[in-house]
């Protein structure tokens, strides 16, 4: 929400950082600059990665990190809040403690682990996401096998069903790691029956596509869109970000979040 005093919303990412530029704070960054808005980083970890791989994650400590929260919150009206990466249970805590008395919506990406097999969360992480963070989310926007990871449920229907009852306002599950000749997403509330999206599959390995998709939807709430509308628009520029997409380095191509047709 633009106010008086600021000429764009001020979204808050908290994600970790990834070197190659892909994913993480800078995909955040790039995405949600590319929709008018301002993004204000807090980072939960750094990386040790390439397009080809992820080899060392390093959390913050969580004294420095609560205070750089902290410190944006007392400073800036803040429209929305993009939660990423997280890496370490006490840093759950804080952003949960942080986060849990302001109102503004909140996208949160649980990013389980790299598609190079690093895991970015272990089974107490998953525990606090879920009791922690999931009361302030609005949209939670987990991968098919994050979904799966983080419910217990093989059953994508099931596993939306128990993050809504944990307080999750809406739930985003994506498909795009599915072996399947067409990507579906699938959108549940608690109120309306599951809406399905359906997107060409797009040919090669992508990095970022996630970070993408989150950070707009964080984008697109920040410039009151309502919830349903924040998800359709994000998912269609998140595939055109990817039908552009860049090959950087040796590995995964990277999304084009300033395309143009």
């Amino acid at each position: 929400m633009i106010n008086s005093n600021n000429q764009k919303p001020v979204v808050l990412v908290i994600a970790g950082h990834d070197p190659s530029g892909g994913a993480g704070i800078q995909a955040d960054i790039e995405t949600i600059a590319s929709a008018g808005c301002h993004a204000t980083s807090v980072i939960t970890s750094l990386t040790a990665q390439n397009t080809k791989q992820v080899v060392d994650i390093l959390p913050q400590k969580p004294a420095a990190f609560r205070k750089q929260i902290g410190l944006i919150l007392e400073d800036m009206q803040i429209a929305s809040c993009k939660i990423g990466m997280i890496g370490d249970v006490q840093l759950v805590d804080i952003i949960q403690n942080e986060l849990s008395n302001i109102i503004f919506p909140v996208v949160l990406d649980p990013v389980m682990g790299s598609t190079s097999g690093q895991s970015f969360a272990d089974d107490n992480i998953c525990k606090k996401i879920l009791s922690s963070l999931l009361p302030i989310t609005t949209v939670l926007t987990p991968n098919t096998k994050e979904a799966r990871i983080l419910s217990q449920s093989t059953n994508i229907n099931e596993a939306a069903d128990k993050f809504l009852k944990l307080g999750a306002s809406s739930v985003l599950i994506t498909g795009a790691d599915e072996e399947t000749d067409v990507v579906t997403n699938t959108f549940f509330t608690e109120t309306e029956s599951p809406v399905e999206y359906h997107w060409e599959r797009l040919t090669g390995s992508f990095h970022g596509s996630g970070c993408t998709l989150s950070s707009r939807i964080a984008a697109l709430l920040a410039l009151d869109n309502d919830i349903k509308t924040s998800v359709e628009i994000a998912q269609a520029y998140t595939w055109n970000t990817l039908k552009h997409g860049i090959k950087i380095g040796q590995g995964q191509v990277q999304p084009d979040r300033f395309y143009e047709e």
